[in-house]
């Protein structure tokens, strides 16, 4: 059986060991060690990184029969003896992640009441679910409790014992595995099965930030990060805040309301623009119909999104036998089909054929169709119109 090194000390980046096996499966190079500090993807928590001698470890594996098994993209041979070093960036990252997790659930569980029932730590953000619905202001208490914890920099200790043991002991979550217990305790506050990477004393996280929390399967997810992810979350933050300050000329304080404002003028504006884009319609439609003989409107208009063809397409239609087939001017093109009751052209139809020839898609009904991503020369595909008219 190999020994994992990583149980005992979190905090060795360097052994060595001997390559007991070395195995070829879907073009993987797969090697497993007498001994290893490679931490493999279990319980929530990444798989470190790192090298294998000269070879670089690219993932690390909890085998079924309870190995490690270390994908790297090298070639080594059985016996030999290899030093192993862990990137100790990553590593410390899980570590505090991890830690912080931990203080956070307890947190939950001790103020609130609330469960853990997963975690996941991923490469940018880490979240755990709670089995129930919890307000704002619960999550707060949570996040401050566990900062207290963190700042009074708690011993962390491991401790292994037996199932008979563990079952005497006060455990935040019963253990899902059985036979002999890896614990993670930290002091006066939480103690938990857990197989991860954790830090020596809560201190070393640096703070837990809630960073968002939503309603997931009748529980409550929660977002957060911890140490220097926290810091690069807060620099990313102050920076986004500082570009809009500085763009909306407002105090921080002040950016929620000036967003408001923004928000309201827009819609505003959206209402303007649609009134008037609606008359000048009416002024194109009938500039249009005057210029077309016999009722057949085909033009590219430049200038004109999907919704202004629209509505120039339907205002020409409203002129009896009228039939109007708009392109836009800009590639990929759009087109609108709009047709008078008093006409017996299939606007659908005729969409459908002018697709066929120059891509994109769309539909609609006899009286009116459109569609969106014509490729072709304009004029091209005006003339084609004109022949379907």
């Amino acid at each position: 059986m190999q020994k994992r090194l990583y149980y005992d000390d979190p905090y060795l980046t360097e052994f060595d060991a001997t390559v007991t096996r070395v195995e070829t499966l879907d073009g993987r190079h797969l090697v497993r060690l007498d001994q290893t500090a490679f931490y493999p993807t279990s319980g929530g928590q990444p798989f470190d990184v790192g090298t294998l001698g000269e070879a670089r470890v690219l993932d690390v594996i909890d085998a079924e029969d309870g190995g490690i098994q270390h994908v790297v993209d090298g070639s080594l041979t059985e016996g030999a003896r290899v030093t192993g070093r862990i990137d100790w960036s990553r590593r410390f990252d899980h570590m505090q992640q991890h830690t912080g997790q931990h203080v956070l659930s307890a947190a939950f569980d001790r103020l609130l009441n609330a469960r853990t029932e997963s975690f996941h730590l991923g490469a940018d953000s880490a979240t755990i679910d709670l089995a129930r619905d919890l307000p704002a202001g619960d999550i707060r208490r949570a996040e401050a409790d566990a900062n207290r914890v963190v700042w009074e920099d708690r011993p962390v200790k491991i401790a292994f014992v037996d199932a008979a043991e563990a079952a005497r002991l006060r455990l935040r979550k019963e253990p899902a595995r059985q036979g002999t217990l890896r614990l993670i305790d930290i002091e006066d506050y939480d103690l938990s099965a857990c197989g991860g990477t954790h830090v020596a004393r809560t201190g070393a996280v640096g703070i837990v930030a809630v960073t968002a929390w939503e309603r997931f399967k009748g529980g409550t997810r929660v977002s957060f990060a911890c140490g220097g992810r926290a810091l690069r979350a807060h620099g990313a933050l102050r920076d986004v805040a500082a570009g809009a300050v500085r763009l909306l000329s407002v105090l921080p304080e002040e950016l929620p309301a000036a967003i408001e404002r923004l928000q309201t003028e827009g819609k505003d504006a959206k209402r303007s623009i649609k009134v008037l884009q609606s008359r000048l319609a009416q002024h194109e439609a009938t500039a249009l119909v005057a210029a077309s003989p016999g009722g057949r409107v085909v033009a590219a208009l430049e200038g004109w999104d999907q919704n202004g063809l629209k509505a120039v397409a339907v205002a020409v239609a409203q002129t009896p036998a009228a039939v109007a087939a708009l392109i836009s001017t800009p590639s990929p093109r759009v087109i609108v089909i709009a047709r008078n009751d008093g006409a017996s052209v299939d606007s659908a139809a005729v969409l459908r054929q002018v697709i066929g020839r120059f891509g994109g898609k769309g539909g609609g009904r006899p009286e009116l169709a459109q569609g969106g991503g014509l490729q072709g020369d304009p004029q091209e595909i005006l003339r084609y119109l004109r022949e379907l008219l």
